[in-house]
This record gives structure tokens, sequence and C-alpha cells, in this order.
């Protein structure tokens, strides 16, 4: 087990190395596809850099591909991809040297973005924080849910509708890689984000990833006891 856990390491060390890489990692932490130009304009390469890039992504699993027509969109392979680079750009590394591409998060991401399918930034975190707090959530680790109260309320504000089995979702701590503290993944998060963005609470800015609130969305969050951190 240890000498698996050891190589699983040293490879997504060596895939994450290059930062072009990463930066498509990162590029598509919003579940959204893009087609390869889209991925080299933001990885700062050439398109016949980042078709080798892409090769590797492929292989290594961190990637699939859809192909429509001439063309073939990327997205990330799945959720726990998107809550390890997550968590990996949490970690605290200040003794190691930076590299030059290192640079201090721009304020719209750090406020509010997607973090592939949920909500993160400072938004997500006091989303989370307020859900435990008025024990919306019961459990904890890595399988929260609603409680019967958490399910009415949120029916109530618009966010859930009666028919919905989000009691039945689960939710799970990810480390938000701004805030050093967690917001929520899993099935229930990704509903309630959703939700959010189908009643334009939230929209997507041209920025990739980051969310913008509405002014019906600041005053639902305001009712639901969130203020929007400015």
């Amino acid at each position: 087990m240890e000498e698996r856990a050891t190589s699983i390491l040293v490879r997504l060390g060596g895939l994450l190395s290059e930062p072009a890489r990463a930066r498509m990692l990162l590029s598509l932490m919003d579940g959204q596809q893009r087609p390869a130009t889209e991925l080299a304009q933001l990885a700062r390469i050439a398109p016949q850099t980042a078709s080798a890039h892409l090769r590797l992504l492929l292989d290594s699993g961190a990637l699939k591909v859809a192909a429509q027509g001439r063309h073939r969109y990327y997205r990330l392979a799945s959720d726990d991809w998107a809550e390890t680079l997550e968590t990996m750009a949490a970690l605290d590394l200040r003794n190691l040297p930076r590299g030059a591409a290192s640079q201090t998060p721009a304020t719209p991401l750090s406020q509010a973005r997607l973090c592939y399918k949920h909500l993160a930034g400072r938004l997500g975190v006091a989303w989370a924080e307020t859900l435990r707090q008025r024990s919306w959530l019961q459990g904890g680790g890595l399988h929260a849910q609603l409680s019967e109260n958490g399910l009415a309320m949120l029916c109530k504000h618009g966010l859930l509708e009666a028919g919905d089995e989000a009691r039945r979702l689960t939710a799970k701590p990810c480390l938000d890689w701004t805030e050093r503290r967690h917001h929520l993944a899993g099935p229930l998060a990704s509903l309630l984000t959703q939700r959010m963005l189908e009643r334009r609470w939230l929209i997507r800015s041209r920025q990739p990833r980051v969310l913008l609130p509405t002014l019906e969305g600041e005053r639902g969050l305001r009712r639901l006891g969130i203020s929007f951190p400015g």
C-alpha cells in the first residue's frame, strides 16, 4: 500500500510539474469543456505544444475528451480530480521556493468561484459555515446530509423543491485554496450550486471559474443569513 501511494504521488508530481499542464487543469475547474485551441491560449503556449500536454493528461486519466463533429472538447475526468487539485493548491508551502509563475489569486476568484461543480471561495466557505451553524447539515466527515429543517428551509427559499431527494445526497468538506478553510463538495453541494445558477442567484463571469452574485442572489443569500463577502 505504501509503495502504491508513493508511486501515485511521484507520478502526480511529475504531471503537475509543468506550469502549462497545471494551467490547463485549473482552467477546467469550472466544470466546462474546452477545445484544445482555447486551452493552449489559457496555458500560454502554442497549439502544437498543447497537443503533447493534452495527450499526457489524457493518458494519465486526468482529462476526458468528447468529439463533436471535427472538434474535440476536453474536461476534467471527475470530481475527485477537481477536489485533489483544490486541496493541493491550498497546501501551505511557504518554505519552498516560489516559481516565476506564482502569483496572488485575483480578488474575484477568491470571492466566489466554481470548484468543478460546487461553490468555492469566500462565499463558498460562508455558505458551508451557515449550513453547519444553523444545523441544516447533519453528520460529518465525508457523509454529511441535509437535516429535516435544512431541507424545509432550502425549499422555502427556492433552492430546493418538494420532489427533490436532496436529503439523500451527501456533502463533504473540500479545503479551499484561497481561504484555507473548507467549503462543501459532493452531490448535495453540486445540486445547490446548480440551483443558484439556474435561479440566477449567481452568474458566470467571463473570467474562467469566477461567479458573480446578482442583486436577487445577494437578497436571497441575506435571507439565508449569508452576506456576500467583499
